[in-house]
């Protein structure tokens, strides 16, 4: 049976989760009636069948009526970290003028939100119990979490407002390529947060640099932290399995790997695979469990990545000179 033509919209396209994203849909033969109409602001795609790019801005309303022409499914990953002259224009406004052309849209089949797990606190707050999609939203202190509680909290109001056919993935931190290993960096150069360096001083610091030591990162009471990761792959899959999925429809789902990532046990893989000393670190933070089984009910999908496969991935990983580390936002 053929399928009907389908435009979708990806905003936030240059960055990780976008470019990964479009990739893996072009290439996939049961999404060859899919046409990508990328928004692209500060960054852009190189060419590709099927692949169309319109430069805007998500806070002007005019660029993003423009986007959502004739548009039939919607993929929001654009987004603004802790930036507070530009968070509420990229990320509240922004988000309103998508909602308001899909509410208004006779084209729209349906909106697919990336959330983050920002908007129920990360590791900020103590848990007693893995965190469903039940849980409150609790955005810890910045502009960022804050936004990411405003986000859902719009899609779920025009859901109920207007029956809008919306999705929310609710995701960790995503990994690619070597992030995973330079979250765990005592140099400038570490992925995101915390900055361990601060946390210890710059000479031991330096010390640490030399020898190759991992962070273990310890709680207020010395045990090790677990903390929620995605690899981007996984995350892929799950968006591509809630497109046109009846069983997304309205659904807030968490898409994680299955176990947070343990630092004891973290340490411990690379001290015996690989010889690292360690260093535990003691800090305010909280292990947190993000339930992922709504997901892996509804979607059926399941996550490929767990802590053995990030290590190596992220270890093995091999840059090429085209391709520098670059860190448009810190997480």
């Amino acid at each position: 049976m053929a399928h009907a033509e389908s435009l979708l919209l990806v905003t936030g396209a240059a960055g990780k989760v976008g470019q990964a994203f479009i990739a893996r849909l072009l290439a996939d033969p049961a999404f060859t009636h899919f046409r990508v109409r990328a928004l692209c602001h500060k960054r852009t795609l190189p060419p590709k069948p099927r692949l169309e790019v319109v430069k805007g801005a998500m806070q002007e309303r005019a660029d993003v009526n423009r986007a959502m022409e004739d548009v039939t499914h919607v993929l929001h990953l654009a987004t603004s970290k802790e930036t507070p002259d530009e968070v509420m224009d990229v990320a509240v406004k922004g988000m309103f003028w998508l909602l308001e052309a899909a509410r208004t849209s006779a084209s729209l089949k349906q909106f697919v939100l990336v959330g983050g797990d920002a908007a129920i606190g990360h590791f900020f707050y103590p848990r007693s119990a893995p965190v469903t999609e039940e849980v409150a939203h609790s955005a810890y202190p910045g502009c960022y979490a804050l936004s990411k509680v405003l986000e859902e909290v719009m899609l779920e109001q025009y859901q109920i407002q207007y029956g809008l056919n919306g999705c929310c993935l609710r995701a960790p931190w995503i990994m690619e390529k070597d992030d995973f290993k330079y979250q765990l960096s005592f140099g400038d150069d570490v992925f995101g947060g915390p900055r361990w360096c601060e946390l210890v001083g710059d000479a031991d610091a330096l010390r640490y640099r030399e020898t190759g030591a991992v962070p273990v990162m310890l709680d207020a009471e010395g045990r090790p932290v677990k903390r929620n990761f995605v690899h981007v792959d996984d995350l892929v899959s799950a968006l591509l399995l809630a497109l046109d999925n009846p069983r997304a429809h309205q659904q807030l789902m968490h898409v994680c790997m299955d176990e947070p990532v343990d630092y004891g046990e973290l340490g411990d893989y690379l001290a015996r695979t690989r010889g690292l000393p360690l260093v535990p670190i003691r800090t305010p933070y909280h292990s947190t469990w993000l339930d992922n089984r709504k997901a892996r009910l509804l979607l059926e999908w399941r996550p490929r990545y767990d802590l053995a496969r990030m290590v190596e991935a992220a270890w093995s990983f091999e840059r090429s000179p085209d391709d520098p580390r670059v860190v448009w936002y810190p997480g």
